[in-house]
């Protein structure tokens, strides 16, 4: 849906520089036009999606990538607040969790997550998941496009 001129703001909202690091290495490789920021506390979320503090030229992402294990709130804190704000709500967030229990798949959908993905432990496996969600979210789906 997207050309390779047009730049695409994912968030990733992730405490583990391991995981950080296979993400971006798996968007570097996209054809696409990303530009990922990276948050690692729960409570810094808001001051980036504001423009606040040390956010203050903060871009409004197209995409959330978000960890429900977090330092500061966690990950469904920070997804109810994200849909329960009418400027945020229309962002995509998909849940990227190690988390195999099944309370934590309902609540998030519950919470209004745009889908639920379980992080897998390998290398090779973890790449292959961000090549998938590159090529659901950011190529085949419109996202929408907020003011910034």
């Amino acid at each position: 849906m997207y050309t390779q001129q047009q730049t695409l703001e994912v968030l990733l909202v992730e405490d583990d520089p391991d995981d950080v690091e296979l993400t971006q290495a798996a968007l570097e490789r996209s054809t696409l036009n990303i530009n990922l920021s990276v948050i690692n506390d729960g409570d810094e979320v808001f001051s980036y999606l504001n423009r606040q503090g040390q956010y203050t030229n903060a871009v409004t992402p197209n995409l959330i990538l978000l960890d429900l294990h977090l330092p500061g709130l966690d990950g469904l804190e920070v997804l109810s607040l994200i849909k329960n704000d009418q400027r945020l709500k229309i962002i995509p967030v998909i849940v990227l969790t190690g988390s195999e229990a099944e309370a934590k798949t309902v609540e998030s959908y519950n919470l209004g997550a745009n889908s639920f993905v379980q992080k897998p432990t390998g290398i090779k496996e973890f790449t292959q998941l961000v090549n998938l969600i590159e090529e659901f979210w950011l190529k085949a789906v419109k996202l929408p496009r907020l003011d910034n």
